[in-house]
């Protein structure tokens, strides 16, 4: 596994000096370095993409870890955090973590802790913190970075995006620290990161062409699934052609659609700055995952679990009282995590490559968390007894057996509501999701 992924990084890396350095600012360019070099943690052997891998779509690409406790090991042996990496990419455009009308927007990572306050960039507040954290990189303080940093190969171009003298370990240690992050929050918002060349962003751009508004897309009327059938402009059917597969397609409508999957009210189809769908709202949601029971967060030290099994993630919540905000604040938003973009959420190095989802991890493929999905809205709908979905869908959506497929959330409160929609529609819209991947052959 370790060879495969060596070869998918040593292809991403070639293929980037050859077909997309040029593309890449000063800045990107020492951002890059930052991101992939080992030095920078307290013995030499971590760096940023260990964990944010570019065959993995920026997030963890160990197959064995990934099916287990998708929480990856620090530079230090057995030094674990609590949670499953998230992707690094396209996440550029998360604001500064406040309320809108009510609702936590932006921040990052996945408890919304780098608010942006600090530096005015989420992204590059997210980039510092790994580096220091005792549980990943572990490197002992900021001057001790500068100085390998000041060692490294790439030293010259550091000064030559920042300045000469840039590198006063003694006097500017902490200047240095955020020159750092936002060296590395730049290559993170590059091309070379954000690519856009999915078969979906294909489509996009072939059904734009036509006069089509691909984010009005719906299923249509009909008695089953996606019917495509009915007036309706944006009926599914109407798409086809440009693109996609009938099924990708009719994935794509229910992933839109109100009255189906939803999915985007939260992974939105609204385009982006680059004029693209990002997949998120850049907000906080409990979707009701249990615990992943593998996660090795729950045998780590006093020192950093003193709760032990008994640990519970809260998420926004928990960082919000950690922060010091009053009851009234944090109590609503407990057990709630930040919505990823769902770009490259089925990328890997090979197709028998496992990929963790959800905070946690705990799910260990598309098709099991969409199932959860449709498992979750036919929960909250009571089953529509008799087997039928919502506006007489059907499916096969009857209670029985259903109720105990998946132990309870972690945590049971701010549960977020779930559309119902027919059990054949995970499998359309996990296909749909597999068209997210960048890197589909251009023409």
């Amino acid at each position: 596994m370790k060879a495969i992924r060596l070869l998918a990084l040593l292809l991403f890396l070639f293929g980037a000096v050859t077909a997309s350095a040029a593309e890449l600012s000063n800045i990107e360019q020492l951002g890059k370095h930052l991101f992939f070099d080992t030095d920078l943690s307290v013995n030499r052997s971590q760096s940023c993409s260990d964990c944010h891998a570019p065959e993995a779509g920026f997030t963890g690409p160990d197959s064995l870890v990934n099916a287990g406790g998708a929480v990856y090991q620090g530079a230090l042996p057995n030094h674990f955090g609590n949670r499953k990496p998230p992707t690094s990419a396209y996440a550029g455009d998360s604001p500064v973590l406040k309320l809108v009308d009510g609702a936590w927007v932006g921040g990052m990572f996945w408890d919304g802790r780098a608010t942006g306050d600090r530096l005015g960039d989420p992204l590059a507040e997210q980039a510092q913190g790994p580096f220091l954290n005792p549980l990943e990189q572990a490197i002992p303080n900021a001057r001790v970075l500068c100085s390998q940093i000041k060692q490294g190969a790439y030293a010259g171009l550091f000064q030559e995006v920042w300045g000469a003298g840039s590198l006063d370990c003694a006097k500017d240690a902490g200047g240095v620290y955020v020159k750092v992050a936002r060296s590395i929050a730049a290559f993170e918002r590059s091309p070379e990161v954000n690519p856009h060349t999915s078969k979906f962003d294909r489509f996009w751009d072939t059904a734009r062409a036509h006069g089509k508004d691909v984010s009005k897309i719906s299923c249509g009327s009909g008695p089953q699934g996606c019917g495509g059938m009915g007036r309706d402009p944006n009926r599914w059917s109407t798409f086809k052609g440009y693109g996609l597969s009938d099924e990708e397609l009719q994935g794509l409508a229910a992933f839109n659609d109100p009255n189906r999957g939803n999915c985007a009210s939260c992974h939105r189809l609204k385009p982006g700055p680059q004029g693209y769908p990002l997949f998120t709202d850049f907000g906080y949601d409990n979707l009701g995952i249990p615990k992943n029971p593998d996660n090795p967060f729950y045998s780590m030290p006093t020192a950093w679990n003193p709760d032990g099994y008994d640990w519970v993630d809260y998420g926004l919540g928990g960082f919000l009282k950690s922060a010091g905000y009053p009851l009234e604040v944090y109590e609503t938003e407990m057990g709630k995590f930040k919505c990823p973009t769902l770009r490259n959420v089925d990328l890997r190095p090979s197709a028998d490559v496992v990929k963790a989802y959800g905070h946690n991890g705990y799910f260990k493929s598309l098709e099991s968390i969409v199932f959860f999905y449709h498992w979750r809205g036919a929960m909250d709908s009571g089953c529509m007894g008799g087997g039928m979905g919502v506006g007489g869908m059907g499916g096969g959506m009857g209670c029985d057996g259903m109720a105990g497929m998946f132990p309870p959330p972690e945590v049971d409160r701010n549960l977020a509501s779930m559309n119902m929609f027919p059990r054949p529609l995970v499998d359309s819209i996990v296909a749909f999701l597999k068209t997210l991947s960048d890197g589909y052959p251009q023409q």
